[in-house]
């Protein structure tokens, strides 16, 4: 017997994430032709944000707040405008997300950029899900860390949620990225479903619109929002 599936809705969900958009507006247009499905993480105050953010809900194509968060090596690596850091005060960081947050009213979710130390921190965590749950979004933690309670802020705010299984592009080389891939793809396969991210890297952008008809053949591409659960 083929172990190929007999109809598509068999097929194991494949969400990729293209990270870090808004700085570089061709990029950013020539990867929402590759596929509808891409889901699209915007930076709250990159030149071009909300011209990508627009573009991409005019054609149907799911949007995410990429929020900024202090990692580890704060000051020395920067988040950039808009982050959220560990000695905010609870009320500070509030009113900062609402900031981020209203630069796209169409966005359906938020994954973290950066965020090594603020995503081990449980207080911050469970404050900023809390208010995002409120807001109706779901959210992807990009494992920035080993450290991140976001699962356990996600099951404390009952979030949908889900995490990143692989970077694709943490090595720029091109078959390293395929090799990243057909990772994403055997995940997805073992466990039904799988979330890649991605970065606006040239590369990048060659190999998904190279291996994207045979990509398809194996999983069903969907957006981040059809792979979030609230975790039990």
């Amino acid at each position: 017997a083929s172990d190929k599936p007999a109809v598509k809705g068999d097929l194991p969900r494949l969400a990729i994430i293209i990270d870090d958009l808004g700085h570089n507006w061709p990029r950013a247009l020539k990867f929402m032709e590759i596929d509808s499905a891409l889901t699209l993480a915007i930076l709250p105050n990159a030149a071009h944000a909300r011209q990508v953010a627009d573009a991409a809900l005019e054609r149907g194509q799911e949007i995410m707040l990429h929020l900024p968060m202090e990692p580890l090596e704060y000051p020395r690596i920067n988040p950039g405008p808009g982050a959220l850091l560990n000695t905010m005060a609870p009320d500070e960081l509030s009113a900062q997300l609402e900031h981020d947050l209203a630069a796209f009213p169409g966005a359906a979710g938020v994954n973290n950029h950066m965020g090594s130390k603020l995503t081990a921190q449980s207080e911050p965590m469970n404050q900023v899900l809390s208010q995002l749950k409120l807001k109706g979004l779901y959210y992807v933690d990009s494992l920035t860390t080993g450290e991140s309670v976001a699962r356990s802020s996600a099951r404390f705010s009952k979030i949908p949620f889900a995490e990143r299984t692989v970077f694709l592009d943490h090595d720029h080389q091109p078959d390293q990225i395929r090799r990243q891939l057909k990772a994403l793809v055997r995940y997805a396969k073992k466990h039904g479903q799988a979330v890649g991210i991605g970065h606006p890297y040239r590369e990048t952008l060659a190999v998904l619109a190279a291996e994207m008809p045979q990509l398809k053949d194996q999983v069903r591409l969907v957006r981040a929002s059809e792979v979030v659960r609230i975790p039990n």
